[in-house]
């Protein structure tokens, strides 16, 4: 019989390379949020791939990036801890030049590590193959990658490639958790990042940073045959809450209206989602209430 093998993957890289749509195209389900902006992960997100011969625990990662105040600091923090407790290493950038300086400045922490690397090259249906290799070349000079592998996150290719050598370096172990378990985060948090990732689509600038969420009740109704979802944005302005609601309430209930339809695939059932707007003076700089979001919060 052929042992288990089992343990955790990093997946890092720099801000919107394309982790949380990977982790997302490798379970078939959507855990982590995406959009195109930077920094849209704030927590580390843990997904499970069980398959024939092996567990795969995933930690999805805030991007990396120098970071400049508090808050992106705790961000860091939380990309770059991961690296300690794991048992390889997905290193994800772009195929084309973005980012280049800061996956650079990535790799002084991957050098101080003794964990297996894997570099995978996403995004490669936006640039020629020609220029694929100079690439791969380039990267394999900075770091004794144990593996690089090209894919394309968003349409599937190459991620069965990636799996195979992730799954190369794990050790052989238990199933740590049951076969049909896809993450460790409770519903009511997947829920609050499917609300948060809808603001995200639907404002610009500096709205989708301004903004946590959190869920007050959650409720089965079951004579309803539906969930009863009320959640709290919060923002730092009362500014920013009259663009979170638009005129006549028309920008909330778009917000609503699209959280709510993932919420529903999510959770295979009926919801109702009530939303409400808090403002929150300056939360990002307040340590009491990043802790009450869920940040950790270090001296």
């Amino acid at each position: 019989m052929t042992p288990l093998r089992s343990g955790y993957v990093a997946l890092i890289g720099a801000a919107n390379v394309g982790k949380s749509t990977l982790l997302n195209n490798i379970l078939q389900q959507k855990i982590s949020i995406t959009s195109h902006r930077a920094q849209t992960t704030r927590n580390r997100i843990m997904g499970i791939l069980t398959r024939t011969g092996f567990q795969m625990i995933f930690l999805d990662t805030p991007g990396i990036h120098k970071a400049q105040d508090s808050f992106n600091r705790i961000l860091m923090r939380t990309a770059l801890s991961t690296l300690q407790e794991v048992d390889v290493i997905c290193f994800l950038i772009e195929a084309g030049e973005a980012h280049r300086e800061i996956n650079e400045f990535a790799l002084q922490f991957l050098r101080d590590i003794n964990t297996p690397v894997v570099l995978a090259i996403n995004k490669i249906d936006l640039i020629r193959k020609t220029l694929l290799l100079p690439v791969i070349d380039r990267y394999r000079e900075l770091h004794p990658f144990r593996a690089i592998v090209p894919i394309c996150a968003l349409q599937g290719d190459g991620i069965e490639e990636l799996l195979g050598e992730l799954a190369a370096y794990l050790p052989e172990g238990p199933q740590y958790y049951p076969e049909d378990s896809l993450t460790d985060q409770p519903e009511r948090f997947l829920v609050a990042e499917l609300i948060r990732e809808k603001v995200f689509h639907f404002t610009h600038q500096e709205i989708p940073y301004a903004v946590a969420v959190t869920i007050d009740s959650f409720r089965e109704e079951e004579a309803l045959q539906r969930i009863d979802i009320q959640a709290t944005i919060h923002v730092e302005r009362q500014s920013q809450k009259g663009i979170l609601i638009g005129k006549k309430g028309e920008m909330l209930k778009q917000i609503g209206m699209q959280a709510r339809q993932d919420v529903e695939r999510l959770l295979g059932c009926h919801v109702f989602l009530g939303l409400y707007v808090h403002v929150q003076k300056n939360w990002r700089k307040d340590p009491r209430a990043l802790a009450e979001f869920g940040f950790e919060v270090k001296g």
